[in-house]
This record gives structure tokens, sequence and C-alpha cells, in this order.
């Protein structure tokens, strides 16, 4: 059997079996070929080449038996490899931090080596806060992005943390990117050029909703109240007190752009283009938070 037909039979299993996607992948055919070509050690990007290979019995058995654990588990497949990919980097995850797959990654490097966040970004932007790192993937890219910026990239979690120093080391970053245990911004200390955060913001209907295979990440990092803004809203109140004058906060709100318009109607933001829509993740300067700030706090 080839690779190809391999991965068109265990897709046909993945679709049978009812699982959710949206940890890296988002159809069953691609998800097939991120685990068949793990399994063989194979990187996720080399199906092109790799087509057409006559498989042996045992790697065939293998491809099968990962698959098999990915429906009935019904963990993101990250969970069952170890590793996850964002623009082109690998990082190391497990059942300890969120799988790593935040839009934010686009737009600090694209595949092609440049951001869309340079526009906002310059001469002044020297500190770096990912906040609600989770396995610190996105403080690792800031770090390769900008070679002269210092990341400090935080998390309530210390189980996370330990993942994220993981891949922190994995990619040469210790230097430039320090690990600190907080609540929110209550254990940071700034001020910083750029806030970057993708943090805990699905509503409660939703998360009672939620697949296996979100229920199978720490809650912790997905969790965001009744209507999903409530560690948001700490955040926004928060975070002037933590940013230079012209520093900027890059937020990931995921499908909750209702819910936020309607906790934060006066507040002036910009709406980033990502492969997911322009509805996904919002960009604040920090003059319009100040000027907000009595709304914000209010919760209006």
């Amino acid at each position: 059997m080839k690779l190809i037909e391999a991965i068109e039979a265990q897709g046909a299993r993945l679709v049978e079996a009812g699982v959710s996607f949206g940890h890296g992948t988002d159809n069953a055919f691609d998800e097939a070929a991120w685990l068949a070509q793990w399994a063989i050690g194979l990187r996720p990007d080399a199906l092109d080449a790799q087509a057409d290979r006559e498989l042996t019995s045992d790697e065939t058995a293998t491809i099968a038996a990962l698959i098999e654990r990915r429906i009935t588990l019904r963990q993101p497949a990250a969970y069952l490899t170890r590793e996850a990919w964002l623009q082109g980097v690998p990082f190391y995850v497990d059942e300890r931090a969120i799988v790593p797959r935040s839009f934010i990654a686009e737009l600090l490097v694209d595949l092609d080596g440049n951001g869309t966040l340079d526009a906002w970004l310059g001469a002044h932007t020297h500190r770096v806060l990912d906040l609600c790192t989770g396995n610190g993937s996105l403080a690792v890219l800031a770090a390769m992005a900008y070679s002269d910026v210092t990341v400090d990239a935080a998390d309530l979690s210390a189980d996370a943390l330990a993942v994220a120093r993981i891949n922190v080391e994995r990619h040469g970053v210790s230097e430039r990117v320090s690990l600190v245990e907080s609540d929110g911004l209550h254990g940071v200390r700034g001020p910083y050029d750029l806030i970057l955060c993708n943090p805990p913001y699905v509503n409660a209907a939703a998360m009672a909703a939620l697949p296996a295979e979100y229920r199978a990440e720490p809650a912790l990092a997905l969790a965001g109240g009744e209507d999903g803004m409530d560690f948001i809203r700490t955040l926004l109140r928060d975070a002037p007190a933590c940013m230079t004058v012209h520093a900027v906060l890059v937020l990931e709100i995921g499908n909750e752009r209702a819910h936020f318009e309607r906790a934060f109607p006066t507040l002036e933001v910009a709406w980033l283009e990502t492969s997911a829509g322009g509805d996904q993740v919002v960009l604040i300067l920090r003059e319009a938070l100040a000027s907000a700030l009595a709304a914000l706090t209010s919760g209006r």
C-alpha cells in the first residue's frame, strides 16, 4: 500500500468515527496525513514527495494503530504525537498545556518571514509579554522573529510553564525568554512595548458543548465565564499600567466577537486579518485602552 492510499483509508476511518478536528487540522484527510507521517518518522510537510512511497506491513500497522488511538481516546492529535507545528516551527506539547493553534502566530511571522505586526512595531519595541503563554509557542516565535527583544512568557499554570520551558530550551532562546508564573498581569513586571495574549475566552454555553477533544485540554486555558469575557475584562482594565506609551496589545478572541463588542462597545480596536478571517484577533493601542478605561472597568 502506498502512503497516500493509507492516508485516504485512515481519513475515512476518522470520518466514520465522527472525531472532531481543530487542533492543527480542520479535516479528516489532513489529520490522517499528519498522524500517518509522524507514525513512520516523516515531517508533516513530506507528503508531496512521499505520497507514492510503498509502505511496509509494519508501517501500515503502525499507522492504523495510531489512528485507532486517536479514535478511541478522543484526544487532539498533538497529544498523541507530543508535537504541534506553528508557522513551520515544531513545538512540544502534552496534556499539561493547551494545544498551540493561535492565529497570532501568523501575525508574528508568516511562512515568507514577514509579519503583519511589523507596521505597529519599531525601534521602540524592546520588551514583549506573552500572557497566557501555555506551551510557550508565541513567546518563542516572538523571540525568533525579533532578535533584539526580550520576552516574558507568563501563565497561571505551573504545569504549562514546565512545558513552555521545554520549548524555550529546544529553540535556543532561553537568554531572551523568561518564564513567569502570574495570575493575569499581577505577577509580571512591565512596562511592555508589545503584549500578546491568547486568553481563555470560550463562553459558558460553548464550553458545555465542546467535543471530547477540546475537553481533553486544560479547562483553565479555555473557559472565559458566562460570555467568555471574564479574563479579558480584567486584562483590559489592568493593561495600560503595564504598557509603554506607544505599546500595543494583540488579543485573540476566537469566535467571540459579538460578546467582545457587547462587553466593550466604546473601545477602538483594529481587527487583524488571519487565515480564519478578520474577526479572530484584535489590536488595541494603549492610548485607546487608557481613554476607555472607565467604561472597561464598569464592563459596559
